[in-house]
């Protein structure tokens, strides 16, 4: 459990709290439900079965030292990032934790860097292999770097196909200055209801590392579940598990709520105009809206600019004084207009809940996903940096 003491320092030094009061509109952080999420999600494991925070992209648009500092009090102990400079942003905040590089990386700069600041590469084919292991020698690196097989199972991403596994393992293992410290894959379908595909990977990963073993070779350690490969079932859950969206709070599909977790992330704004229109006015760029009666709008500071995207217009809606309120006309660059006629008394700077809960109501990313036949984890990752982060505890 953090302390208060432990809270406050993370949120004042790793969020960007400046003026935050006086900002037209802001996303806060709940760092109290990256620490529930993480404990709940342990719960599911085995011991010895280790949890990968997974914070690319920023921490999935919530802030990567913040979120990577929580979830490794709570529990975590790996963290997961797609890029290398990803992974330098974690080193010079100080963490020491591990980090995989779940992106592929080759060029001599990227493989320097790696070295460098002690990040775990991920290697995809012999080709790879060989550039990783003639630059560490051209560098003088005196050391073994970590790195971790991926195997292709069925993802047709990233990854050396599984049939071909033995050879590329035996590869890597003979070549200088590299050390496997684990072999992977990643799963497909995982938040499908229908298991099919998802167990046919299985069985895939399953034989690749048969015929790795086979061989002779000692694998360190074997990873292979998401977020939904977690929640759906322990068999995927090996040595370590990866896990993204849960760890924000939200579900990867309707049927893999099994465990209670909590939204870290929500959006707010504030009113920045209240006035009357007439019946007939028209509303926001190319009339998308034309008022049926004489009503009072309201214009809130956010817009597409932000991360609120414009194929939402006339579609969505917010929460002010714990009453859903209709956003109208088309959503602009910074700004959107509300419909305020049930709440007449509404005043210039009130904060408006663009997503997240406010008393009995709640906007969730899967809302807005589903009206935009989309996934909360784009949802997520689009709110942009000129939305202060504000770390909370509730």
């Amino acid at each position: 459990m953090l302390s208060n003491e432990q809270f406050l320092g993370i949120a004042q030094k790793d969020c960007d709290t400046y003026s935050w009061m006086q900002q037209r509109a802001w996303v806060e952080i709940d760092l109290g439900a990256v620490e529930h999420n993480v404990r709940q999600l342990k719960k599911l494991l085995a011991p010895q079965t280790q949890l990968m925070a997974v914070v690319k992209a920023d921490a999935y648009g919530h802030g990567a030292v913040t979120i990577a500092k929580v979830a490794l009090s709570s529990g975590a102990s790996w963290l997961g990032v797609a890029t290398v400079p990803e992974g330098i942003q974690l080193r010079e905040a100080g963490i020491t934790a591990p980090i995989l590089l779940l992106g592929a990386a080759q060029t001599f700069e990227q493989i320097h860097a790696i070295a460098n600041w002690q990040l775990q590469p991920t290697l995809c084919s012999p080709r790879q292999a060989l550039v990783f292991s003639d630059t560490l020698e051209a560098i003088n690196y005196n050391s073994s770097l970590p790195v971790h097989i991926k195997l292709d199972t069925g993802m047709s991403r990233l990854g050396t196909n599984w049939q071909e596994s033995g050879e590329f393992v035996k590869l890597v293992t003979r070549l200088p200055r590299l050390r496997i410290a684990s072999i992977y894959s990643h799963l497909a379908t995982a938040d499908s209801p229908d298991p099919t595909i998802m167990n046919l990977q299985h069985e895939r990963f399953e034989a690749a590392i048969a015929q790795i073993k086979a061989s002779g070779i000692t694998i360190p350690s074997l990873h292979f579940a998401n977020s939904a490969g977690t929640l759906v079932s322990k068999k995927l859950h090996y040595d370590m598990v990866r896990v993204g969206l849960a760890i924000y709070g939200h579900y990867p599909a309707e049927h893999l709520h099994n465990v209670n977790l909590k939204p870290v992330l929500q959006v707010k704004a504030r009113v920045t105009q209240v006035k009357t229109i007439e019946a007939g006015t028209g509303v926001s760029y190319g009339y998308k809206y034309i008022a049926s009666r004489d009503m009072r709008i309201a214009v809130v500071g956010i817009g597409y600019a932000d991360g609120i995207p414009r194929n939402l217009s006339n579609k969505m809606q917010v929460i002010i004084r714990g009453q859903r309120i209709p956003q109208i006309g088309a959503i602009t660059m910074d700004q959107i207009m509300l419909d305020i006629s049930s709440i007449p008394d509404i005043q210039e700077n009130e904060i408006v809940t663009i997503l997240g809960k406010d008393q009995n109501e709640q906007i969730t990313a899967d809302d807005w996903a589903n009206e935009l036949n989309t996934i909360s984890w784009e949802i997520l990752c689009s709110f942009k940096h000129r939305l202060p982060r504000v770390a909370v505890e509730t």
